[in-house]
Order: C-alpha cells, then sequence, then structure tokens
C-alpha cells in the first residue's frame, strides 16, 4: 500500500469524520474526534513502514472513515448508478450523453471489454482498504489499552459488511470475480487470482456476515445522529442478508432477516411514538403497523412528503444505510447524482427517464403506473419544458416534489411542483443503499416464491401476505379514492403475484440502483431472460432485434471484465458473451 495516497486519503476522510460527528448539519464538530496528525508528522516518507502507522484507536478509525469516504466517490456511485439502472428499462440518453460512447454504447447494448464502466478499480481499492483493517486492527488492541476488545469486535464487523457489499455490488455485475480476504500491502504478493463463481462468492459473504452480525453496534448514541444510517449497523447488515438470501433462492433465511429489520425499526419508531403521549400528528403515524412517512400531506390532497424527507432532508426514520454527504460545500457532494441525474445548470442530466415511463400517466398507458393517483410518478420524474414526453429525473436531484391532486380533479394547472435543485457540482443528496420499502419487497418477494401449488392452503396465505405487504407501499403513495386502490381479488396466483411484486419494485425504486439487479435476479430464478428482455424491449431502442437476440444469452446479463484487468491478470477469463478481448463483442447494433 503507498503511504503517501494513504495519508493523503485519510486527511480527506477527516473532513467526512469530523462533519458526521456534528450534531447537526451546520453544527459544530461533536466530542470525541480523533486526529492523525501525529502519523502524519512523525517520520519522513521514506522511512515509513506501514506496520508503524497502526498504534492507536485512532488509526483505524481514520482508515475506516476512508472506506466510508471512498464510497462516496462519484467512481463508485456512478457505478453503482450504471450497474444497477442504465441498461434497464428505466434510463435513456439525456443532455449530450451522445458525446459520451461509453455511456451511449450501454443504451445500445454494444459493450464491450474497453468500455470504462466495467472498471471495477475503486470497488476493489475499498475492498483491500477493509481488509487492511482486519488485518492490523488487533495489532492496534494489543498496542492501545484505550481500544477494547468489544471496540475491536465491532471495526471487524463494520469493515467486514463493507467488503461484502463491495463484493455483492460485483458478483451481481460480473458474475465471477476474484475472491480475498488477504489485504495487498506488499508488491511482491500473488495479485491475479482467478475468479471464484457467483455462488461460492456468495456463500462466503453470507457466512461472513452471519458470522459478524451479532459484533455490529445496534444502535449509535444520539450525540452522532448520522452514524445510524450513515455507517454500518446490525439492521444493515440484516438487510444485506435479506438480499443475499434472496438471491440464493433461501427464501425462508430472506424473510427472516427481513423481518428482524422491519421489527427492529417498528421497535425504534414505536419508541418515538410513545414519547408524544399518544398525541401524534396524522403524518407521523405508522401505516398499517410500519414505521413508514406518510407522503399524504394534512390535507389528504398534497403528495410528496415521504419524497421529502426520504430524498431531500435524507436519513430518515426508513433509512436503513445511505451514503452521506454533509450540507457543505466544502464537503464532498454527490457528483454522480450532479452528472448524471442533473443540476441547476444541466437538466436532464447524462442520463433520464425513457419515455415509456414519461409518457406512461399523461396517455393514460398505465403499463407502470396504475393511475394518475400515483404520486410516484411525478416524483420520480420532472417534465422538460412542459413537454409530455420528456423529462429528467427529479429523484435525488431535488430536496422536495409537492403533487397536488386537486389540480387534477379540477385541471386547474401543474399536478407538481418541483423546488430544490442543487446547483451543479454541489448536490447533497444521500445514496441510498437500503430503506424499508426496499426490505419490505424483498420479503413479498420471498413469499410469494414459497408459495407451492401442493399445498394450497399455505400458497395461499402466502400469497395473500405478499399482498398486504405491496398494498401498504403502494397506498403510502396514492391518492385514489378507497375503491381503487389495489385489490386482492386481482392477483390470486402466484404467477400473477410474481409480477405484481415486480411492477412494485419498480415504480418504489426507479432509478435507485435496484431495477437492472432485480431483472437480472429474476432472470436467473427462471433460467430464462426473456422478462428482463421484454422489460428493456420497451425503450424502443434503434436495433431492438439485434439488442433482444444478445440479451437472450444468461452470460449476456452481466458485464464483460475490462481490457486493463485482462491484461494484468491472465488467470481472467472473459465472459463468453463478449468475445476474448477488447473488440471481440457483439456485432453493433445501429
Amino acid at each position: 500500500m503507498n503511504i503517501q495516497l494513504l495519508k493523503t486519503k485519510i486527511k480527506r476522510s477527516l473532513l467526512w469524520l469530523s462533519a458526521i460527528l456534528a450534531p447537526l448539519p451546520w453544527g459544530g464538530v461533536g466530542g470525541g474526534l480523533v486526529s492523525c496528525s501525529d502519523f502524519l508528522n512523525i517520520e519522513p516518507q521514506e522511512i515509513i513502514v506501514l506496520d508503524k502507522f497502526w498504534d492507536e484507536e485512532a488509526d483505524v478509525e481514520n482508515v475506516v472513515a476512508e472506506c466510508y469516504s471512498s464510497m462516496q466517490s462519484q467512481a463508485v456511485v456512478e457505478r453503482m448508478m450504471a450497474w444497477g439502472e442504465f441498461r434497464s428499462d428505466n434510463i435513456i440518453g439525456g443532455t449530450n450523453a451522445e458525446n459520451d460512447k461509453n455511456l451511449s454504447n450501454i443504451f445500445k447494448e454494444n459493450i464491450n471489454a474497453s468500455n470504462a464502466y466495467a472498471k471495477w478499480g475503486d470497488f476493489y481499492a475499498i475492498i483491500n482498504l477493509c481488509n487492511t483493517v482486519i488485518n492490523y486492527a488487533p495489532q492496534v488492541a494489543e498496542r492501545d489499552p484505550n481500544y477494547t476488545p468489544n471496540e475491536l469486535s465491532t471495526t471487524i464487523a463494520e469493515v467486514s459488511a463493507l467488503r461484502d457489499l463491495m463484493y455483492f455490488y460485483l458478483i451481481r455485475t460480473f458474475e465471477k470475480v476474484p475472491y480475498t480476504t488477504t489485504p495487498f500491502i506488499d508488491d511482491n504478493q500473488k495479485m491475479d487470482l482467478e475468479a471464484s463463481t457467483f455462488d461460492a462468492v456468495l456463500d462466503s459473504l453470507i457466512a461472513d456476515l452471519e458470522h459478524v452480525q451479532d459484533m455490529a453496534v445496534r444502535r449509535y448514541p444520539a450525540t452522532k445522529p448520522y452514524y445510524q444510517r450513515g455507517r454500518i449497523t446490525q439492521d444493515a447488515i440484516h438487510a444485506m442478508l435479506c438480499d443475499m438470501y434472496l438471491w440464493k433462492q433461501d427464501y425462508r433465511s430472506a424473510v427472516r432477516y427481513a423481518d428482524m429489520v422491519i421489527d427492529a425499526l417498528t421497535s425504534d419508531y414505536q419508541s418515538v411514538l410513545d414519547k408524544m403521549g399518544g398525541i401524534v400528528p396524522a403524518t407521523s403515524r405508522m401505516i398499517d403497523g410500519y414505521p413508514l412517512v406518510s407522503d399524504a400531506g394534512l390535507t389528504g390532497k398534497t403528495y410528496g412528503n415521504a419524497f421529502d424527507e426520504i430524498f431531500g432532508t435524507g436519513t430518515s426514520r426508513e433509512s436503513i444505510f445511505e451514503l452521506v454527504y454533509m450540507n457543505n460545500d466544502q464537503m464532498l457532494s454527490n457528483g454522480a447524482v450532479s452528472t448524471y441525474y442533473g443540476n441547476q445548470t444541466t437538466f436532464p442530466g447524462l442520463v433520464k427517464p425513457a419515455e415509456f415511463l414519461v409518457t406512461d400517466v399523461a396517455d393514460e398507458q398505465y403499463e407502470v403506473f396504475r393511475d394518475r393517483y400515483d404520486a410516484r410518478y411525478y416524483e420520480n420524474m420532472r417534465p422538460v419544458s412542459g413537454s409530455r414526453s420528456n423529462a429528467g429525473i427529479a429523484k435525488y436531484s431535488h430536496t422536495s416534489v409537492m403533487v397536488s391532486f386537486s389540480k387534477i380533479d379540477d385541471a386547474s394547472g401543474d399536478v407538481a411542483s418541483y423546488m430544490g435543485t442543487y446547483s451543479e457540482g454541489l448536490c447533497k443528496a444521500n445514496w441510498i443503499i437500503y430503506r424499508l420499502t426496499d426490505v419490505m419487497l424483498m420479503k413479498a418477494e420471498a413469499l410469494v416464491e414459497m408459495a407451492d401449488d401442493s399445498n394450497s392452503e399455505l400458497s395461499d396465505s402466502l400469497l395473500s401476505q405478499a399482498f398486504a405487504i405491496v398494498s401498504t407501499i403502494n397506498k403510502r403513495s396514492s391518492g385514489a379514492s378507497e375503491a381503487d386502490q389495489l385489490s386482492n381479488d386481482q392477483y390470486t396466483t402466484k404467477a400473477e403475484m410474481q409480477q405484481l411484486v415486480l411492477q412494485e419494485r419498480h415504480r418504489e425504486l426507479m432509478f435507485e440502483g435496484k431495477r437492472w439487479y432485480d431483472l437480472v435476479r429474476r432472470a436467473r430464478r427462471d433460467g430464462s431472460t426473456a422478462t428482463l428482455v421484454g422489460a428493456v424491449a420497451r425503450k424502443g431502442n434503434s436495433g431492438g432485434t439485434a439488442i433482444s437476440s444478445k440479451l437472450s444469452r444468461m452470460e449476456a446479463i452481466y458485464w464483460p471484465y475490462h481490457i486493463d484487468e485482462l491484461k494484468v491478470n491472465k488467470n481472467l477469463v472473459q465472459n463468453p458473451a463478449f468475445g476474448s478481448g477488447e473488440d471481440s463483442s457483439y456485432e453493433k447494433t445501429k
């Protein structure tokens, strides 16, 4: 590991650490901030030995902070976007996208090994930081009596989970990836590892999280408010396990961990309600027993409250784990959202919603949204210059959206008002990794897959439970009358419920880096890409027949290894759907 690089990274991460310790976004630094100034000035670089850095608890905390800071980088978040969204039916090219050939080729499925979005180095850099902490933290515990065994265990759990999260992104994107838990701290180490299979890596991640879950923090103190949502907790680990078991197709375990998350967040919020002494405003009440934020305002005709709290203010009670960008111009901003989703100067950004999404309600197609009273249609997308066929992504790029359904009823003007667009390069929107409705819908998906036609009574019960979850989430954002809400009578079979859950995840989690992974998971379960191909075809790309043909191959739903990785690691074998090298790719589409 390059010591000077580590120094530079730690200096930057301390800014993040000091800000996240503040009790309020505009407040001062909280107590207990560690300093690495002694380390930075102790010896000239040429005689520093890596082992000598790891002397005290502060050294460990500084590198842990750098793990989070690195995750906030534009390179990492833009790949969370590109890998989880850009190949899906949600996204097409936006403003000046044609000037980014790598991006344009994603939309055409002309992806090859030279595409810059296939680079994974930033994810492996975080993995290596985590592995390095796990390697050296026990040494610090021996040297620093203030670094207790309990604190050591907490650190190991935290960075293990961050490492596992990075690997989880990699296997869902590339399927087979090099896997190691050994830090690379010596240039003489063997680095050209063979790729491990999806299932082998997934099993290792699950085993690791199962091992560390009880060591993780359950709840951070109130003096560190951003830690609870901005750092790894037991809830975050349980959400990851729920997700991983869903991919493993161990649905009982997925439900078990989903319930752990749901119960924990419900209990936490019930404690908040208890302190109100029974006087709870309508907008603060639970929804069907879940601690969801009400999207409806006090009048019941104005929506957008949940959007403002979840995506505007951030770290809401529904949040489980998100990357926190402090409201301070001197701190790191969410460059990925600013660039790709848009800002005050450029909106839409490099990407925008597919046209069929934009016109779904305006043209009364209702292929995605059930009716014109789904607030998420207006919250997710903002029309450009009043166009019914052109819009940008409002989610994350705006801090507030107000949806007035009374204007639908009396045709008195624009239904939605959009506020708080971030300045170019200064987006402070948190990037959400897991939130409550995501976990609830993962539970619903698992319940549906557990349904068995050989036991109709059990099957009906499971499908009914899944429907109730979907209904609650849908109702939270619906301004339709009670009679027009989702009806269980319309979804009585397993196939119908599979489709409903997938549709609700599409509506609820749109543009959050989930959609492509949902389609890939469905393809793995079905052993067929038919659902994925049908979804992508809705974008109406030129060369649609050729794209559908390409995506009919299971290998093609993953990404190729980048040419740079193939050059330095001769043990990597290119995904067969993309040939063997830089130019051996699909036949190009027009």
